[in-house]
């Protein structure tokens, strides 16, 4: 192999095991919430409300807004408003 190939090969080998580290430590933290949302559980929380709270924050103050309006006016054409 030419050296402008060996560097080429050392370079994407770098890539990949930088790729799977961060992949490793994604599976850390995605167990760690996993036991967080147990924990949750375990203390009479709701789960998938939790989650929807976490999208819910995750948003823009006007998106919301936005979605809470249409959200709003179709219950309100199916007759489910308050």
């Amino acid at each position: 192999m030419n050296e402008s190939a060996t560097i080429a090969a050392d370079q994407l080998r770098s890539f990949i095991e930088r790729i799977e580290r961060l992949e490793e430590e994604k599976k850390t933290i995605a167990d760690d919430i996993k036991e967080v949302f147990a924990e949750a559980k375990g203390y009479g929380y709701d789960v998938k409300t939790l989650r929807q709270v976490l999208k819910i924050r995750k948003m823009e103050e006007h998106d919301r807004a936005e979605q809470e309006a249409l959200l709003d006016t179709y219950l309100a054409a199916l007759g489910m408003a308050d």
